[in-house]
Formats: C-alpha cells, structure tokens, sequence
C-alpha cells in the first residue's frame, strides 16, 4: 500500500498579497444600480459597499490567520493534486475517524466551530468515547488545495478522498459528512468505497436527483419537481454558467476582489434564512 508523503502547512498569507487586495478595494469600480431594487437583481450594491468598506478597513486577516493555525494543517499529494486538509485528532480511548466535506463556496473553515465539538466532547458535555479523529480537506480549487487541471475533477473526488483516508492517513474504516458538493462527494464516496466507508451524513441530497424524475409520479412529486424548475428557472442561472461558460466568468471573479465577493455573498444570503432581514444573518466578521 502506497503511503503519501505529507507535509505541515502553515498557513502565512504573503504581506505583498495582502496590499495588493487593499489597493484592488480601494479603487474599486462601482456599477450604476436601480434605487430600491435591494437584492432582487442580485447583490444588494448599498450592502456590498458597506461589506467592501469592512473588508478593506475593519477586517484583521492577521488575527483569523492565527485562530486557522491552532489547528493542524497538512498537504498531500494524491493523484497529481495537492490537497490540503486539516487533521485534529480527537481527545478519547478510542476516536472514530470522520471526513467532512464542504460545497460551494466554501472551504474548511465550513467546519471550524464543530471541528472541537467533535474531537473533545467532553468539553461540550459529551462523552469521551464519543470523540473522533476529524479530518477537514479543502475540494480541488477551494481554500488551500490546488486547482484542478482536467474538467470534471469534483466526481473523482470521492476516490481521493478514499486514498487520503485509507493510504495516506492509514484509517481502513471510517466515516463521511457532506453538504452541498460535499453531499455528491460523501455520496460517490460511499456507492464506490463501501469497504472502508462505514456510515455517512448529509446535510441536503445531492443536486443530481432533482433530475432523476420517477416514470410514474405521485402528485407531491409533480409538485416537487415543479418547484425545483421554479427555482432553477430564478436561482440556478449562477450554476449553469459555472457549469457550462466557467472561464468567461473567471477573469473578473480572479481580477476584482468586490466581484468575487458580490458573486458570493449574495449566494450566503439566498441559502440562509434572510426572509427576516433584508441582508444577510451573518455578522461581517464571518466573511
């Protein structure tokens, strides 16, 4: 059995990247927007100034940097990718291994708050033999992992996974979560994986079944299905053009810190439950 080589990362963000991002927010070129159409088009331009603002004036990545390293922080290289990923062992007579796989846009930091409930539940009130050894990749092209060089890398992420976990980690059995891409991945990992998959968990089924319509469906699926051409139809335009025209897309999300943002705080207020305010539930500092 092949065992990867791996080495600690630390994360340290370079001083010269960190001013090239303050001067890309400083000179922002902001467009026109309609009065009173808030998020309705998309962002919310009133919103995005002000999360810009916090962004280039407020925000201390130096200090998030230092709370990210109090957490073990590897990479490896499996099958041509380097992958990052976080390995916390937990704190019990005998932990249970776990990978926890997040979407889109995402990266580890999904995990961070949970990350301690899991290996030392004793210090959540838990029980010690409860514990798991937690193990938190980055998907190819998120956070701290390379990008993928071949299209259609996320549905072989599950047999990478299966290698971290088994060859490089040494864990023959083990479990899986997964939300969003994570839900496909966890779901690939355990159709394809069942020797060393013991159990999973997903926080949403995976997309793919929304297109897998019964020859003969009930009413409450009609209705199902319905909904999601609806918002498909309203919603999904930002998935089909990441699926079909990526890098028509990418110069600007690559270019303008403000566009990157805007293309991705509007999805965190649309999939989070923002009916009760007008902008998004999560305090600034989050982001």
């Amino acid at each position: 059995m092949k065992n990867d080589p791996i080495d600690r990362l630390k994360i340290e963000i370079p001083e010269e990247v960190l001013s090239d991002l303050h001067e890309r927010l400083t000179h922002t070129r902001w467009p026109c927007s309609v009065d009173g159409i808030g998020w309705d088009a998309g962002v919310d331009a009133q919103y995005l100034r002000e999360l810009v603002g916090y962004w280039q004036t407020a925000y201390d990545w130096r200090k998030q940097e230092a709370r990210l390293n109090q957490f073990d922080h590897f990479r490896s290289e499996i099958d041509g990718i380097a992958i990052h990923f976080i390995h916390e062992r937990g704190k019990g007579p005998n932990p249970f291994p776990i990978i926890l796989t997040h979407g889109y846009p995402d990266s580890f930091y999904r995990f961070a708050k949970i990350i301690p409930m899991l290996t030392d539940p004793v210090s959540f009130g838990g029980k010690a033999e409860d514990a798991f050894d937690v193990i938190v990749p980055d998907l190819p092209g998120y956070g701290f992992s390379d990008k993928p060089k071949k299209l259609g890398t996320i549905f072989r992420v599950n047999d990478l996974w299966a290698r971290l976990m088994v060859e490089t980690l040494g864990y023959q059995k083990f479990g899986a979560h997964g939300g969003d891409w994570g839900s496909t991945v966890t779901e690939q990992l355990a159709r394809s994986h069942p020797n060393s998959v013991v159990a999973i968990h997903l926080t949403d089924v995976p997309f793919g079944h929304i297109f897998q319509k019964p020859d003969d469906p009930s009413p409450a699926e009609v209705e199902f299905f319905k909904r999601n051409e609806e918002w498909m139809q309203k919603e999904g335009a930002y998935a089909l053009i990441q699926s079909t025209k990526p890098q028509s897309l990418a110069p600007g999300l690559n270019d303008s810190p403000a566009g990157l943002a805007a293309w991705i705080i509007e999805k965190f207020r649309a999939w989070s439950d923002a009916k009760a305010t007008s902008n998004p539930v999560f305090p600034k500092t989050n982001f």
